[in-house]
């Protein structure tokens, strides 16, 4: 195991932030696995579950069982993980510009296509290396001018020729739930069984470009700028990214992260990864993929109190009672009620909302959003 430090771009005199990395097994000989938690730095559980995981890594790692490489990031986000407002963490978005850490990763595809498209050839494996040489070059020349960006620039430098990433977080309340690019279901859907996953929502392009997508969508994108362009040059899809939701923020259980991190390397047995004992049968799935465009996100109309009638996991059919929302002054109750059929699986933490707040999610069967998919 190798522990590596990066410093990230200093903000202030006197100030400085560190990314912290943990690398294991020995790169060139199997995929590269790359697994990070907490980008969105108050979400915990993926932390909690890096550090039950890390201890298998490091023993297969000194008894030689690791084939490929192993990158694990258990803290993504010392910025985030830093900022307090008023006793309460504050993660999500960087205060200094107001940035979501995990939006607006570079669309890839777009700032290496016109080197690299005419570059390729016929053979599959040159092609994938040729891209992927490209898209070090562009990290390599990035020069980043804020704290936030070097610290994109340095995660995606860890990831960005990864054939498996695996981007930890969790929801406010909510079910075990997994966010998955199209291109990447075929190779991604045993971990989601393994993990039990209760909602699997899938989308070509959620839009934002959120970490999971920026690594995966470079691939799927490249390949219909080839086929547009009638280019007798394969391009496989090379890297499968997640965003898998680790239930919900105050979940930090070693129960619950030891059996996360046991899904995980029951997945990465059956890749051929850990070679410590047999890989296991794939479960069977604890639900079926829906679409992203098919998740409906209920709101509050009105401002006041939230009281919840559905739990996380409960399936609801449409008109039921999800939560009212009261407002003891006028003495008047907002029924929020479901407008599709599917699976509750995230609802919010809070139990005072103002007019226009998020108050849950239901994974619906049927698309029917087009657009930007996902929330602030």
């Amino acid at each position: 195991m190798q522990r590596q430090d990066h410093p990230l771009v200093s903000p202030s005199l006197g100030s400085q932030k560190t990314l912290t990395s943990f690398h294991f097994g020995t790169p060139g000989t199997g995929p590269k696995i790359y697994i990070q938690a907490s980008l969105h730095a108050e979400e915990l559980p993926g932390m909690l579950a890096a550090y039950h995981l890390r201890p298998l890594l490091e023993c297969l790692d000194a008894a030689g069982q690791i084939q490929g490489d192993v990158v694990l990031v258990p803290m993504a986000n010392p910025i985030g993980a830093a900022q307090r407002v008023q006793h309460k963490p504050a993660g999500r978005f960087e205060l200094d510009s107001g940035e979501n850490f995990n939006r607006y990763y570079p669309d890839f595809a777009c700032h290496i296509a016109n080197e690299v498209l005419p570059d390729l050839g016929k053979d599959a494996a040159t092609n994938v290396a040729k891209v992927r040489q490209a898209m070090g070059r562009y990290l390599q020349q990035w020069t980043p001018k804020t704290e936030l960006h070097s610290l994109r620039r340095t995660l995606l430098q860890l990831s960005f020729d990864a054939d498996y990433v695996l981007d930890l977080h969790c929801d406010c309340e909510a079910v075990m739930h997994f966010y998955c690019e199209e291109a990447c279901w075929s190779a991604l859907e045993p971990l989601a069984h393994f993990l039990q996953s209760r909602a699997i929502l899938l989308a070509k392009n959620s839009g934002s470009r959120p970490f999971d997508e920026c690594l995966s969508g470079v691939w799927w994108r490249l390949a219909e700028m080839i086929a547009a362009r009638g280019l007798d040059a394969p391009l496989p899809q090379s890297c499968h990214s997640t965003t898998i939701e680790l239930r919900g923020e105050a979940e930090v259980q070693h129960a619950l992260a030891a059996q996360d991190a046991a899904a995980i390397a029951d997945f990465l047995r059956g890749l051929g990864v850990l070679r410590d004992v047999p890989a296991k049968p794939v479960p069977a799935p604890a639900c079926r993929a829906t679409p992203l465009a098919g998740s409906e996100t209920l709101y509050a109309n009105t401002p006041g109190m939230v009281v919840f009638a559905a739990q996380p996991g409960d399936r609801l059919k449409v008109g039921d009672l999800v939560a009212e929302v009261i407002d003891p002054i006028s003495n008047h109750s907002e029924r929020i009620c479901a407008g599709v059929d599917g699976l509750l699986y995230a609802r919010i933490r809070d139990r005072y909302v103002t007019t226009g707040c998020e108050l849950a999610k239901i994974a619906g069967t049927v698309a029917f959003k087009t657009g930007e998919l996902l929330g602030a």
